[in-house]
């Protein structure tokens, strides 16, 4: 029992995450951005990161969207709407959180956490705004600007990702067809009850991967599937040996 209560806290030695991170932020405000709701109610009700999450959802936009707007002059609102969206989206925000391992140090509640919600798209880009939020509150507007960047750099490195994040089952099946494979398949299943329910999609790809995905609609755990078979697929073709 023991096991599994720890388990459910996360990670209590957060050194690696801050530091992945590049901020101190205050050891109270980073519990409370990193607890989830599930976790809250299993402990009386206590504080969740549901208004950091609000907080630093605003902060992420406008981040964003200063950043794009000041380096392509030449790009129209639309084209900059469109680029905004593929960096801020849950899609986008969950690979951000894998990338610094974000769900190992969730606090979850024991059904979330045996549902595997350390690896939720929903979750993992809700917890990604709350520590926005709470890096805002705690150290000010530049630091959670900085942070923001610093997330959203290696989005920003890869232009083929604007196209895919936008249009992820698109790119797939072109990414798909350039390697000689056949449509991707989906198969989708949800869970919970009906009010709030979470859907989760499997995207096979031939032979060559497959891939998961969840989110709150059928099309939103498609599209995470998707993107993520499309990142597996693009680094196996950049690994390949050149002839």
């Amino acid at each position: 029992m023991a096991g599994t209560t720890s388990l459910n806290k996360g990670s209590t030695d957060r050194t690696a995450l801050t530091e992945k991170l590049g901020v101190d932020i205050d050891p109270e405000l980073l519990e409370l951005a990193l607890t989830h709701r599930s976790y809250a109610y299993e402990h009386g009700g206590i504080p969740n990161n549901e208004r950091l999450e609000f907080l630093g959802d605003s902060i992420l936009g406008q981040a964003v969207t200063v950043k794009l707007f000041r380096e392509n002059p030449g790009l129209d609102e639309g084209d900059l709407a469109k680029r905004r969206a593929s960096l801020v989206s849950s899609v986008a925000l969950a690979q951000v959180a894998r990338s610094i391992g974000l769900g190992e140090y969730l606090l979850l509640g024991r059904g979330e956490n045996q549902s595997g919600g350390r690896d939720k798209a929903s979750i993992l880009a809700d917890t990604v705004e709350a520590i926005i939020g709470a890096a805002y509150l705690d150290l000010g507007g530049d630091e959670a600007t900085a942070l923001v960047l610093r997330l959203v750099e290696p989005l920003l490195d890869d232009p083929a990702r604007f196209g895919a994040a936008m249009d992820p089952k698109t790119s797939l099946q072109e990414a798909a067809a350039h390697r000689g494979a056949g449509l991707p398949v989906y198969t989708v299943t949800n869970s919970g009850p009906d009010h709030s329910k979470t859907f989760h999609a499997t995207v096979e790809v031939g032979d060559l991967v497959t891939a998961t995905g969840e989110g709150t609609s059928k099309k939103q755990a498609e599209m995470s599937a998707a993107l993520t078979a499309w990142t597996e697929l693009t680094k196996r073709r950049a690994r390949a040996p050149r002839g």
